[in-house]
């Protein structure tokens, strides 16, 4: 009985010596895996590092890290319950509309500089018509840790990679092939751009490096080696995923993952003297309504808002707020006609949905469809003057 009793204090202790590095993470998000009911959109956005030009020492070292630089690499990623994981990767350059900030349009990689990551969330919806569920901003040293913590990522290594930039601390020479990257390796791999296509050859050996590292955490053989991977993460990000998100995320990689990569179309271009990346906004609603549209997501579909009885301008001042929202196809109409209280019609599941963003109103299945929408709402005479 005695040996027995050993014998399990030993494999306690094991357990625990193999755990503690992802004891912090487990306190904050353990939760057994759950399968969720739809898709969940998760905004993945690695941080610049911001150096110290004031210090006294060559090269300048990096500053602390409070997550508030500008975002070198931007991927939505939706994770449905099946496990199918799609990333679209969003080049850093993309020229687009900045959502609540006074300047208007800019680099998307500025949006985190210019209010957080909850402005970097809603310029990505505003794009995409995409609502992130949550967010998780990396440091610069999130995937050279995970890497270490998993032993390393094969990788096939495309071209001749050899660099040096000694303000930035960065020293790349990777040879050509398929070979083994250490976490230094890696990060070098992933922040090389000397070749002909620039930021967007870098968002392909992103979704290059991403598919492998995932497929390497899955492997039977690392399980032992997911503490250690939690930790890296945990020690290196900032994100306000909750317990039960993590949880579907969990279930979700119980059944799969199956990755699929895609990136935001579009072509080089220029604004004043700054390079940019011109977002092909047709080519992206095709792509997003064939590969992360969820059915039940009204953001992507045809809304016609009627005023059929409310305060002059208020189909005008609807559709600005839905297009804040992230809504992609809003028109507004003029309908006169005696209508107390506002209607969404359409299909069930949606138009609930879009009711819920609406905030007032009721839902009117009986109603027939409008040509040309998907959705339908009448404001009535409950529609606030502003």
């Amino acid at each position: 009985m005695r040996r027995v009793l050993a014998l399990i204090l030993i494999v306690l202790a094991g357990l625990v010596a193999l755990l503690s590095p992802a004891f912090p993470a487990l306190a904050r998000y353990g939760a057994l895996p759950r399968h969720g009911e739809k898709p969940l959109n998760v905004l993945l956005a690695g941080v610049d590092v911001d150096y110290d030009d004031k210090a006294g020492v060559w090269p300048y070292p990096a500053k602390p890290e409070d997550y508030s630089g500008r975002t070198d690499t931007i991927v939505m990623t939706q994770v449905r319950p099946d496990g199918t994981v799609k990333l679209l990767s969003i080049p850093r350059d993309s020229w687009v509309p900045i959502v609540g900030w006074s300047g208007g349009w800019g680099k998307i990689n500025s949006a985190n500089v210019h209010g957080g990551p909850d402005m970097l969330v809603n310029t990505v919806q505003a794009l995409t018509g995409v609502r992130p569920d949550g967010y998780a901003l990396l440091s610069l040293n999130a995937l050279r840790a995970v890497t270490e913590a998993v032993g390393g990522v094969t990788i096939d290594v495309p071209q001749r990679m050899k660099y040096d930039d000694n303000a930035g601390n960065l020293h790349i020479d990777l040879q050509p092939g398929r070979q083994r990257l250490s976490g230094e390796q890696a990060e070098g791999f992933l922040r090389f751009r000397k070749d002909n296509l620039g930021d967007i050859g870098r968002v392909g050996r992103q979704q290059q490096f991403l598919t492998a590292l995932i497929a390497e955490i899955r492997r039977p053989a690392n399980v032992w080696k997911l503490p250690r991977v939690i930790a890296a993460l945990d020690a290196n990000a900032k994100t306000n995923l909750t317990r039960a998100q993590i949880a579907e995320l969990l279930g979700a990689a119980q059944r799969g993952p199956k990755v699929s990569t895609y990136t935001v179309p579009g072509n080089f271009g220029m604004v004043g003297a700054a390079s940019v990346w011109n977002v092909d906004t047709p080519r992206l609603d095709a792509l997003l309504g064939e590969q992360f549209r969820d059915p039940n997501d009204p953001h992507g579909l045809r809304v016609l808002v009627f005023n059929a009885d409310a305060p002059d301008g208020s189909a005008r001042r609807l559709k600005a707020r839905l297009e804040s929202l992230g809504y992609r196809n809003v028109t507004a109409a003029n309908e006169a006609r005696p209508w107390p209280v506002t209607t969404v019609s359409g299909p069930a599941a949606p138009a609930a949905a879009l009711l819920r963003d609406l905030g007032y109103g009721q839902l009117d299945p009986a109603a027939p469809g409008t040509p040309g929408s998907e959705l339908t709402i009448r404001l009535g005479r409950d529609t606030p003057a502003q």
